[in-house]
């Protein structure tokens, strides 16, 4: 069926069940990519709606290149409607991005029936990613937690704030930054490594020390603590 489905040219009209093959490997072949981006997923956030994009992203592309064809014209239409969309999404792994990328060239190869390639190539990642999760230079799960808090961006206690950082945490990475409030506030989220004796609610009650922080949070691998 596959070889019988490789063999049409993208300039025929396909029919209703080409197309519905076409959707279907779409959709089975990224579930695969979606299953391995869970099962070796080691952040702090999960997103089910990340995952969910993988899936829904190649079906998306799969439906552009049928729609496009070898239609210079069609292409050129497409690309024109599709500039309108802007997409703002941030990714905080680089991770994210190539299993969004492997998503989208799951739905471009089986869009222009290169069926072969599109199984091999995900099978080929899918195990790839799997190998490398489970090797030594794999992502162990070195921070402890998440810690989130607001500032006023006028304020002069970002030094006192770094400073409780320092001194309660082995090691700490900007996840986000985004302003409120109409640029009133700040909005910071951090992984945090705690050091060795220090105690995550401590830091919590030296950060709300501070006049200028509020909504100050942290989840850890074992708890959540708000303050």
């Amino acid at each position: 069926m596959l070889e019988s489905l490789s063999a049409q040219s993208a300039t025929e009209s396909a029919s209703f069940l080409t197309l519905t093959y076409v959707v279907l490997i779409a959709f089975v072949l990224s579930c695969v990519a979606a299953y391995v981006y869970r099962l070796t997923f080691r952040g702090l956030s999960y997103s089910r709606n990340f995952v969910q994009s993988i899936i829904l992203i190649s079906i998306v592309s799969a439906i552009i290149i049928q729609s496009v064809g070898d239609s210079l014209a069609r292409g050129i239409g497409i690309m024109a409607a599709m500039a309108i969309i802007r997409f703002r999404t941030n990714f905080k792994d680089p991770r994210d991005t190539l299993f969004l990328f492997c998503g989208l060239a799951i739905g471009i190869s089986t869009g222009a029936y290169a069926f072969n390639v599109a199984i091999v190539g995900t099978l080929g990642f899918s195990l790839a990613a799997i190998v490398l999760h489970l090797s030594p230079i794999g992502p162990d799960a070195y921070f402890d937690g998440m810690l989130r808090f607001t500032m006023r961006t006028d304020t002069s206690e970002r030094p006192a704030m770094e400073g409780i950082m320092n001194s309660y945490c082995k090691a700490f990475s900007l996840i986000t930054l985004r302003e409120i409030e109409q640029g009133s506030r700040i909005d910071y989220a951090y992984h945090v490594k705690l050091r060795r004796g220090k105690n995550h609610a401590e830091m919590l009650e030296a950060l709300t020390r501070l006049d200028t922080i509020s909504g100050v949070n942290v989840m850890m691998q074992e708890a959540t603590v708000e303050l």
